[in-house]
């Protein structure tokens, strides 16, 4: 069986949630959406769910902290190469999201960015070379 991960966010609002996922390459799942929460699909294996406050509070009885002024959490998503990172971190931006809310990371094997969607929900889209990842950074990555 293959393991699946279900990312559960709040959203303030649905519909405008759903645009921001849908804009940057996730698919509605219309089979578990309804106008309380959205299925949101990225691949065979990687769900987001948004749900309302109202829905989000039928399962936490804990409240719901400002994503904008505090983090809990940052969701870090491999992309196939460091213009697919810069792309899907652009995409973000122009569908209503905040691009590099955390700095920029350039390793030489490994560049990274961020964006925070429309609830500031952060999101680090990243790619890494697995074979100079094994080898080792240079010095001078390092020293960066």
């Amino acid at each position: 069986m293959t393991k699946m991960i279900f990312v559960n966010l709040p959203v303030a609002d649905l519909e405008k949630s759903k645009a921001f996922y849908e804009a940057i390459g996730f698919t509605n799942n219309p089979m578990f959406s309804d106008d309380t929460a959205a299925c949101m699909v990225l691949s065979d294996a990687i769900y987001v769910m948004l749900l309302t406050h109202a829905k989000w509070s039928t399962f936490t009885t804990k409240a719901i902290p400002d994503a904008k002024k505090s983090a809990q959490l940052m969701l870090a998503i491999n992309c196939e190469d460091r213009a697919a990172v810069d792309s899907l971190t652009e995409t973000a931006a122009a569908s209503g999201g905040t691009p590099d809310c955390n700095p920029k990371q350039d390793l030489g094997f490994m560049y990274g960015r961020s964006f925070e969607d429309p609830d500031g929900h952060i999101w680090e889209p990243h790619w890494m070379d697995m074979q100079a990842a094994v080898e080792g950074p240079s010095a001078e990555a390092i020293a960066q």
